[in-house]
This record gives structure tokens, sequence and C-alpha cells, in this order.
């Protein structure tokens, strides 16, 4: 009973969130200062209480979350006269609140990803207070200790900036989005989707998990969510017909990545990216669509370039779905999902109130099963799960964002950032590709250590301007550093979504990832090619040059993809490679 009364607690909160953040879309303009420290105050249960294990973790936890839930509301209450003070903390308890506060948010982070984002964090703090003692270009002028903390804590310019009210404004409501379809039968729509489409091909198996990845990844925009739900399913279809454990793991973890970058949820990176580059969320869709689309091309003909070296069956034509099952099950996915895009393209409404009225249609999804008959006690149930999942995963991706807040304040308040790009420049001699591959390695470095979104909006801070300056168009800059944030996915030493699937299969990790980074070869190419191509991002503005860019670079992945896997002496292997690169960078003989 205690459990259950714990779970209805939980639930309640995961609604109050949902319901917080679908009525800011309807109820109007909030000040920043009100909307996003209730944000926080709302995730904080989550982040320090929900995934306690023992009484002293649960007994700290409590106090951090009500002491940071107090400081939260005390800035909402406040937000007149904090806005009247431009930034500047006026006596010891607003400094003791933001220094508390601070810590609350890096100590967040730390409990819900890990050391590497929150020691950043603090990294950038010092840097911010002792930083006029460095000598040299990296040192600054210095700004007083009320002045810094409070740009940080009661103006926007550090953990209620921009990015955070794009976790409340935007992000927030697509996690919601994707929790809802989850909870009812748009899952076992996907695969039944994708085991009718590729289960009969040769491969199938492992085509399945390719496809029901990039529809399921599309919405839940996490490559270790992805792995472990489709993996569930599609990792032992594969040992049971004779697949290698290193490849089925390879397949699942290489498909599970593409999600990321497969839109609409793209990981909250799209609507990051709205915020950064004020490029419209539909524009970046588009962009995103056609690259997308060749990663999985990629790893597609990856596995019929594997399929000549074993024997990869299809999947048995009595366990793929029937056509009644595909037509009933997808619906609960299509529904919502044409709402969503209806809604946005056809009557011009915001990514946001579209998102929030494919909400409420997949809610409506969830008091009906498969037969299809109405079961409203198994849909308050899915409900209530559903109201689970999005209170953790918004708690989540919030505590990644107001952590990574602190780290733009302190570029912006310091010019650190403009210092970097003045390295880049430098160090690249004023050549925009030397640059691009400063910038590819330093998102596969940081990437190690925090998630994608987070690496993305800290190394496109500081090595964005630079590729801008040298000569791409921003959305160019912003799409070419976020597919390399995603590197570390699958590249050792840390690949978070091979150790998952290797781990789900029981195989040896390192020869997974060696597997997963030949079928994940476009991952390293696509982002190089959006640059030698830029009509690949053109899709809205440019219809018939990215289709052109999209075939040449299709074709020339399949020929890569045939000469580091397939078959084949070495002079075919060798004229592949040549015809591969050739056409994949084609854009650069022609400029």
């Amino acid at each position: 009973m205690q459990f259950l009364t714990a779970r209805h607690c939980w639930i309640v909160l995961g609604a109050l969130t949902c319901v917080f953040h679908i009525g800011l879309i309807f109820y109007g303009l909030v000040p920043n200062l009100v909307a996003r420290p209730l944000h926080m105050a709302l995730i904080l249960p989550w982040v320090f209480v929900f995934g306690a294990t023992t009484r002293f973790s649960t007994f700290t936890g409590s106090v951090i979350a009500a002491i940071g839930i107090a400081g939260c509301i005390w800035i909402a209450v406040n937000h007149q006269m904090l806005r009247n003070q431009y930034g500047f903390l006026e006596d010891g308890f607003q400094v003791t609140l933001a220094v508390v506060l601070l810590l609350i948010v890096m100590e967040g982070a730390r409990r819900m990803i890990g050391w590497p984002l929150p020691l950043v964090a603090l990294a950038a703090l010092l840097y911010g207070l002792y930083g006029q003692h460095i000598p040299g270009e990296f040192g600054h002028a210095g700004t007083p200790l009320r002045s810094f903390l409070g740009t940080l804590v009661v103006a926007e310019g550090g953990i209620w900036g921009s990015l955070t009210g794009v976790s409340v404004g935007v992000v927030a409501i697509f996690v919601i989005f994707g929790a809802v379809l989850n909870a009812g039968e748009a899952g076992q729509g996907f695969m039944n989707v994708a085991s009718a489409a590729a289960g009969r091909l040769v491969g199938g198996a492992a085509k399945v998990s390719v496809l029901s990845s990039a529809l399921f990844g599309s919405i839940s925009g996490s490559a270790s969510a992805n792995v472990a739900s489709t993996g569930a399913i599609t990792l032992p279809a594969m040992t049971k017909l004779g697949y290698p454990k290193r490849l089925a793991a390879a397949v699942e973890a290489v498909a599970s990545s593409g999600g990321q970058i497969m839109p609409p949820l793209m990981g909250a990176g799209a609507f990051v990216m709205v915020e950064l580059t004020g490029v419209p969320y539909a524009q970046i869709m588009l962009a995103a669509l056609l690259p997308a689309i060749l990663y999985f091309l990629a790893v597609w003909m990856g596995i019929n370039a594997y399929a000549q070296r074993f024997e990869l069956k299809a999947v048995p034509a009595d366990q793929r779905p029937t056509r009644r099952a595909v037509l009933i099950t997808s619906a609960f996915f299509m529904v919502p999902f044409s709402v969503l895009l209806l809604a946005m393209f056809a009557s011009g409404f915001t990514p946001q109130y579209a998102a929030a009225l494919a909400i409420f249609a997949a809610i409506a999804a969830l008091f009906f099963d498969a037969t299809p008959r109405s079961n409203v006690a198994q849909g308050f149930a899915r409900l209530g799960n559903a109201m689970l999942t999005a209170g953790k995963q918004v708690a989540m991706i919030a505590a990644i964002i107001l952590s990574a807040s602190i780290i733009i304040g302190v570029l912006g308040i310091t010019g650190l950032g403009v210092k970097i790009t003045s390295v880049i420049l430098s160090g690249s001699g004023g050549a925009l590709w030397p640059a691009l591959l400063l910038t590819a390695l330093a998102c596969l470095l940081l990437g190690m250590e925090v998630p994608t979104t987070a690496a993305y909006v800290i190394c496109v801070s500081v090595a964005g301007p630079a590729l801008i300056e040298l000569g791409l168009e921003p959305l160019q800059a912003h799409l070419f550093v976020f597919w390399f944030a995603l590197l570390s996915t699958i590249t050792p030493p840390v690949c978070g979504a091979v150790f998952i699937a290797a781990g789900m299969i029981g195989e040896n990790w390192l020869r997974v990832a060696v597997t997963a980074m030949a079928l994940g070869l476009g991952l390293y190419i696509i982002p190089l090619s959006m640059i030698a191509n830029p009509s690949l991002i053109r899709l809205g503005q440019e219809p018939l040059w990215a289709l052109t860019a999209f075939l040449h670079v299709g074709f020339g992945l399949s020929c890569l993809s045939y000469a580091l896997i397939g078959k084949g002496s070495a002079l075919l292997r060798l004229v592949l490679i040549v015809l591969g690169f050739a056409t994949t960078f084609a854009g650069l003989f022609a400029n």
C-alpha cells in the first residue's frame, strides 16, 4: 500500500508538471522569472528524491529539493523587484540564495548524468570569479561578485536564460507528447509497420531494427531510451535468426543513435537550435530531414553489405504482423502525428501549440487497445505511466539545460566564447576545413563526457561563430556541430549506445563498437557532406537541388559502405572508395 501511495504521489506530481507546461501555452504571456523558476521547482523532486535508494539519500535529497523549491518560489514571487535590480544582488540573503541555487543546479546535473557536466560548469564559475588573475588574452577584466552572481541567478543571463526558456516552452511539451504516445500502442505500431515493410527482405530482422528505431527515435530523442525499448524486441529476434551478436548489437546501437537526428524531436536539439539560430522550427525540421534519411540509408546499405558475408535471414512469415494489425496499431501514432503536422503546417500554429493538440489526441488513444476496443481502466493506468515518464524525462533534460546555462552565462559575461573563437580561427589559419576538423574533434571529446544536447550547446557557443565567420550559414554550422556531438554514442572509448546494446546481448563492447563504426559511417561523413553540398539542407528553399544532392550523396555513401563492409577484391574496394568520396563531396568540385 505504501508503494502504491508513493506511486500515486509521483503520478500526481507528473500530472502537475504536465498541466503546468501545457497551461503555459494556453494561459498567455507569463514573465520569464516566474515560468522558469517554477519549471525548476517542479523538476527538483524528480532529480533529488525519485531515484533515491537509501534512507539517507532520500532525506538529503528531500532537504536539497525543499531548499531549492523555496528559492525558486521566492524568485517567482519577487520577480518584479528582481527585474528592477538589473542583475545586481542587493544584500547578503540574495548572495546566499544565488550561491545555493547554483550549487543545487550543479548537484542536480551530477545526480542525473554524473560528474563531467557539473565539473565543466564549476570550472566556468571559477573562471568567472578568478579569471582576472590569468595573464594574457585568456584573462578577463573581472566582474563584481554581486553583479556576476546576480546575472546568473536573478536576471536572464544564466540559469533563467534563453536555453531554459526553450526547456520550459518547447522541449517539455514534446517530451510530454513522446511520453503519452509511448504509453499506449504506438510503440507496437512502430514495430508492426517496420516488420511489415522490411521483415521479408534479406537481413529483414536488422532492417526492422533500423526502421523501428528511426520511427521510435523521432519522438524519443534519446539513443539510450531507444536501445532499451526497441532493442528489447529486435535484439532477441536477430539472435534467434542466427545473426552474429556483435552485428545485432551494432545495428541496434547505430539505428538508435540516429533517433537524435531524426525530426521532429531530434533529442531536443531542434528546439535549442531554434533559440540559438532564430530559424523557424519547421525550417529546421526540413533541413534535417534529408541528412537523417541518408544516415539510415547508409545503415541499410551496410546491412546489405554484411548480408554478403553472413546469412542474414528475413523475419519468418508467421512472426510478421497481419495487415489488419499493422493498420490498427499504426493509427495509434499516425493520428497524433497527423494532428501535429496539420496543426503546424496547414493551420500555422506554433510547434508547442501543435504539440499540445497532438498530446490531447494521444491521450484519447490511450483508452483504446489493439482489438480495437475502448478500455477505460487500462487507459487511466496508461495515463498514469505517461505522467510518471513525462515527469522523469522533463527533469532529466531540464537538469542538463540548467547546468549548461551556467556555462553559457559565464561565456557571455566574461567574453571567453569570443576568445576561444579567435583561437579556432587562428589555429585553422583562417581556412574552413581545418576549422571544421578542429570543431569535430572538440565535439567528439566533449560528447564523451556530457549528453548530446549539452555537448552541442557548449561546442556551438564557442565554435559556431568561428565557422560562420569562415563562410558557413548559421544553420549549416549548427547542424554540423549537432551531428558531431553525436559521435560519442558509437565511437570508443565512451560509446553509450554501444555499451547498452552490448550489455543487453552479452557481447564484448569493443567488438560491437568496431562494427557500429562501420555501419554508422554516415555519422562521420554526412556532416561534412552538408558543408560540401549546401543544397542538401535546403529542401524547403531548393527542393530540386536538395533532392539532387541527396541522390549523389546517397550513392557515394552506398559505395563507401560496400567498400568498407562488403566482399570484393582490393581493386574493387579502391574504386568504390574513390567513387564514393567523389560523389559524396561532389559539391566541392562544382564550386
